[in-house]
């Protein structure tokens, strides 16, 4: 597949921007080789600089969930654009998609817009140190939530893939305020409670960890969080900034049936436009200002672009859609695992409707130490082989793929033909 045009942008991007890109997954250092730049989308397609058409499995990251190019979606910004582009106050499409929200995710009883995923958790980590008067902070090992100094420890996303120590330019006081432990075991989070009793602000969790593939958390896990954390005071906070609306209507705790104290949103919120929010019970939102002492602001914060393209996602995310997402996941890893046996790989996949990842070399994914002890080499083989015949997967191990509500019966089944190419490829070296 001949994609010149990426190589020499990638060049040429490498002069003024550092390492070529904006967000480092995006760069193929885990994967090797060079990235591949786009020009446009539909569906279930992405297509390149070069003219080339992939099946797209990371739809931006996930808040593609009802395909590129959705056309109600493109209709209520091109309104909206008509009209402003911002103003730096309030509008009543801000309000608007907070009750959407209130409405699908009962936990939060009011919600403060933000500009993305990362200022959602940096937001909530600061309201929930000012709501409880506590300083430490408890995350796990490969979860990833934003670049925020006090989440940049064993942090997972591009930190993993392209293994950065905890990121120099974390002061180690900060660092030292932030404690991580394996994600999916509750014997050690009960032993910290235990070593750090009424000091310990808040538990952060990626409820479907998505940031070192798919992990979906044990039966019983996330309850036993909310468990621990309230018998000490502290607050649990769940960061659906991937999750949330993708693996179910209300996100992840209504799938699981878990109510947390706060939550933070992103991505399919502006349905593809830069958003986040954060939000939980009233008793503790009532601590932000303007209305209390703890501060928090964004000039652009619900820009009403962003509240146009959120609303109009939520809007179509009907029973329906989830039902066709949830039978179309089950049908790739059905039978991506069934053409990996076929052809003698070992391979293990998790999924959660809409989210899903296959690794390579091991019988269980329950936690960081379990990807990391994959196979990285057959994984970067496999993402290679499939890109060259236009497929286009999360370049990295530790990333999670996403499907949409476009990804037809006869898109999976071309995924599948792709995938029986590409292990009998991996066999053959």
């Amino acid at each position: 597949m001949n994609r010149k045009q990426s190589s020499a942008l990638m060049q040429r991007a490498c002069r003024t921007i550092p390492g070529g890109v904006n967000s480092p997954v995006r760069a193929f250092k885990g994967v090797g080789g060079d990235p591949v730049f786009f020009d446009h989308a539909d569906g279930p397609y992405l297509y390149d600089v070069d003219g080339n058409q992939y099946i797209d499995y990371i739809g931006s990251w996930g808040p593609m969930v009802l395909g590129h190019n959705h056309t109600p979606t493109i209709a209520a910004v091109q309104q909206q654009a008509t009209k402003a582009l911002g103003f730096g106050a309030p509008t009543e499409a801000e309000i608007e998609l907070a009750e959407t929200i209130v409405q699908r995710v009962p936990s939060m009883q009011q919600v403060r817009m933000v500009n993305s995923g990362t200022e959602a958790t940096m937001s909530a980590i600061r309201l929930a140190r000012g709501f409880t008067g506590r300083d430490l902070i408890l995350k796990f090992t490969g979860c990833y939530h934003g670049h925020s100094d006090s989440l940049l420890v064993k942090a997972g996303s591009g930190v993993l893939t392209l293994g950065l120590p905890n990121s120099p330019g974390v002061p180690a006081e900060l660092a030292a305020r932030t404690l991580s432990l394996p994600f999916n075991n509750l014997d050690a989070v009960a032993q910290v409670f235990e070593q750090y009793p009424g000091e310990i602000a808040c538990i952060i969790v990626e409820p479907v960890a998505g940031n070192m593939g798919c992990i979906p958390p044990k039966p019983g896990y996330l309850q036993g969080l909310r468990d621990i954390a309230h018998k000490d005071g502290a607050l649990i906070i769940f960061d659906e900034v991937m999750t949330g609306f993708r693996v179910s209507p209300g996100g992840a705790q209504t799938l699981y049936d878990i109510e947390p104290d706060l939550t933070t949103l992103g991505k399919i919120v502006g349905g593809g436009l830069p958003v986040g929010a954060f939000g939980g019970r009233e008793e503790i939102m009532q601590y932000i200002a303007p209305v209390g002492p703890i501060y928090q602001a964004g000039t652009l914060s619900g820009n009403p672009l962003a509240m146009a393209a959120g609303l109009s996602t939520l809007r179509h995310l009907t029973t329906d859609a989830y039902q066709a997402i949830g039978a179309a996941t089950d049908a790739l890893v059905d039978g991506l695992v069934a053409r990996a046996a076929s052809a003698g790989l070992q391979v293990c996949e998790n999924r959660v409707c809409g989210m899903f990842s296959l690794f390579f070399g091991i019988d269980e994914a329950a936690e960081y130490d379990d990807v990391a002890g994959s196979n990285i080499d057959q994984f970067n083989a496999f993402f290679h082989a499939m890109l060259d015949q236009g497929v286009y997967l999360a370049p990295s191990a530790f990333e999670a793929g996403f499907i949409s509500a476009t990804h037809t019966s006869e898109v999976i089944q071309t995924t599948l033909d792709a995938a029986e190419v590409a292990f009998s490829k991996l066999i053959a070296t």
